[in-house]
């Protein structure tokens, strides 16, 4: 075995269905039917910083590769959760239509999205995003790679959050705060053991 395969993650069916995931969320981003385009009225400041600790914590999870295939356990927790995660985000673009976007921002008729996934928590596209990477840590990366993805990506959560919702606070007022108070943030569990 050389040195370059020993730095590369073990092939598995749960790699090639967490990779799998990766590159339909990809395709299905990109290639998605785009309802007609709404003008920009406002843009969040800060998000950036949050999207690239996304990024980063994502690409983590690739930097340390684990040298033996995970264990089946790993994988019946992987497989299902990177489905999950999947179909998730799908939801959340098909319920966002036009609103879609990779950044911080408000359109020409706005409205306040609360159905779908959005009963849930408020930000689900991170939650699956989450869901996807934590999917990937478990079969690809070793042990110690984890925490260092969750701590990057809930910070960087935290900050993409935080820009968002000053926007909708803004242009929603009570009614942005209302369903703010009923519906947690990133994590489904109740709003009152998780407030951002």
């Amino acid at each position: 075995m050389d040195d370059n395969s020993a730095m590369r993650p073990v092939p598995s069916p749960a790699l090639f269905c967490v990779l799998a995931a990766w590159v339909i969320l990809g395709l299905a981003t990109v290639i998605r039917r785009r309802p007609p385009k709404a003008r920009e009225t406002q843009r969040g400041r800060g998000w950036a910083w949050g999207g690239a600790l996304h990024t980063l914590s994502v690409a983590t999870l690739w930097a340390w590769p684990r040298t033996e295939p995970p264990h089946w356990l790993l994988s019946a927790i992987a497989i299902p959760l990177a489905a999950a995660s999947v179909a998730v985000m799908l939801a959340c673009q098909r319920t966002l239509g036009r609103q879609f976007a990779y950044q911080a921002r408000l359109v020409e008729g706005h409205s306040l999205i609360t159905s779908g996934p959005y009963r849930y928590v408020r930000h689900p596209i991170y939650t699956a995003l989450f869901g996807l990477g934590l999917a990937t840590g478990l079969v690809v990366s070793r042990w110690p790679v984890i925490p260092i993805f969750a701590v990057l990506y809930v910070a960087g959560t935290v900050i993409r959050i935080r820009s968002e919702e000053r926007l909708l606070h803004a242009a929603f007022g009570a009614e942005f705060d209302d369903y703010a108070r009923r519906i947690p943030a990133f994590i489904p569990i109740p709003v009152r053991w998780c407030k951002l």
